[in-house]
C-alpha cells in the first residue's frame, strides 16, 4: 500500500480542476502553479504527476498506488518524471539544465500510453538565456509531455511563458481551516501567533513550529532592540545573523520588515488585527512614540532593497551591517 500523502484540505478547489483536466482527457502541456511559500504547491504538483504516471488510476482519477508506475513514483527512480531546480537555494537554473531537457524530451516516454512530467522549481529561477531555451519546449511540445511549473513569484517569468500556461492559483486557505489543520498536527497553544508569522501559510507555520521560531525571532528582536538603545555592537549581530544556519537571512529580513510596518502601524493608532507582531506590541509601542515616520519608511524601503539583493553577487555581511548601521542612526536622532 503506497503512503503517499493526498492532498492538503485547502487544496480541494485545485485538485477539482486538475480532476477536471484528467476525466475529460485534455491535459495541459504546461500548468503553472502559484503562491505564497507554505500553501504546498509543489506537493500539489507531486500528486498531480504521480496521477499522470498511474498505469491504472482508480474510478476518481487518483493514483491506484500498486501499479509499476506508482512504485517508480514512490521510489524517486520513474524514468518519466523529470526534476529541474538550481543546483543551490537562491541559485540560477542555467542553460545547461534546459539544454538537457530538451534531449531527454526528444526522446517518447519510457511507457506507452503514459505520462511523463517534469518539474520545474522554482520557475522563476530561470535566467534569460535558459528562459529562452526553455521556450521552444513550451513552442515545440513533444508526445504526451506535462510541463508543471511551480513559482511563489510567476511575474519574473517572461510573459510569453506565462501565456503558455494554464493558471493554478495556490491560494492562502481560510483562517479556520489552517488553524484546524494545525492543531490536528499537534501544533499547540502558539498556532495562531505562526500562523500570523507564516502570513497564513499553514506548512510554513507548522515548519516553524519545529524549528521553535518563535523563541529564535524573540532573540533576533532583543538583539534588534539592544542595537537601538546602543548596547550591543551591531557588527557583531551582523557576523552572526550572516553565519547562522539555522534560519535564512530572507526569513530575519522579513522579521524586520514587518516589525518597522508595525511600529509605523502603531503610530497611526492602527487596530490589532492589522499588526503582524502582536506579542512585540510594548516594545514596538514604544518605539512608535519617539522615532520619526519619515526616517522609519526609508528605513523600512531599505530593508526591503536588501532583501531583494540577498541572491546576488554583493557581500551578504556587509549589507547587513549597513542596514544595522542605518537602524542604529535612526535611533540616536
Amino acid at each position: 500500500m503506497s503512503t503517499y500523502m493526498g492532498i492538503y484540505p485547502w487544496q480541494q478547489d485545485n485538485w477539482r480542476q486538475l480532476h477536471a483536466y484528467i476525466q475529460q482527457q485534455r491535459i495541459p502541456q504546461a500548468l503553472l502553479f502559484s503562491g505564497a511559500s507554505g500553501q504546498g504547491k509543489r506537493h500539489l504538483a507531486g500528486y498531480y504527476a504521480r496521477t499522470l504516471l498511474c498505469h491504472a488510476p482508480l474510478a476518481d482519477a487518483s493514483a491506484c498506488g500498486h501499479c509499476v508506475g506508482c512504485k517508480l513514483f514512490d521510489a524517486h527512480t520513474h524514468p518519466d518524471f523529470l526534476t529541474i531546480e538550481p543546483d543551490e537555494a537562491g541559485k540560477a537554473i542555467g542553460i545547461d539544465k534546459i539544454r538537457q531537457l530538451i534531449v531527454k524530451l526528444a526522446l517518447k516516454p519510457q511507457y506507452d500510453d503514459a505520462y511523463r512530467v517534469v518539474i520545474i522549481q522554482p520557475a522563476d529561477a530561470l535566467n534569460t538565456a535558459s528562459a529562452n531555451a526553455f521556450l521552444k519546449c513550451l513552442e515545440e511540445p513533444t508526445e504526451r509531455t506535462c510541463l508543471l511549473l511551480i513559482s511563489e513569484q510567476p511575474s519574473r517569468l517572461p510573459a510569453t511563458i506565462r501565456s503558455r500556461c494554464q493558471k493554478i492559483d495556490c491560494a492562502t486557505p481560510a483562517h479556520e481551516l489552517a488553524m484546524s489543520w494545525l492543531q490536528q498536527q499537534g501544533v499547540g497553544e502558539q498556532a495562531e501567533l505562526l500562523l500570523t508569522l507564516a502570513q497564513g501559510s499553514p506548512l510554513l507555520a507548522k515548519h516553524y513550529a519545529e524549528q521553535n521560531m518563535v523563541q529564535l525571532r524573540q532573540q533576533y528582536f532583543e538583539a534588534w532592540l539592544q542595537i537601538a538603545q546602543g548596547k550591543e555592537n551591531l557588527l557583531t549581530v551582523a557576523e552572526l545573523w550572516q553565519k547562522q544556519e539555522k534560519i535564512d537571512l530572507a526569513v530575519v529580513l522579513l522579521w524586520m520588515a514587518s516589525w518597522v510596518a508595525d511600529i509605523v502601524k502603531y503610530a497611526y493608532r492602527a487596530e490589532s488585527p492589522a499588526i503582524a507582531n502582536p506579542d512585540l506590541k510594548n516594545a514596538l509601542q514604544a518605539l512608535a512614540e519617539r522615532l520619526e515616520l519619515k526616517r522609519l519608511y526609508r528605513f523600512y524601503d531599505n530593508v526591503l532593497t536588501t532583501k531583494s539583493q540577498l541572491n546576488t553577487q554583493l557581500n551578504k555581511q556587509l549589507m547587513v551591517e549597513q542596514l544595522l548601521i542605518s537602524w542604529s542612526q535612526l535611533n540616536r536622532q
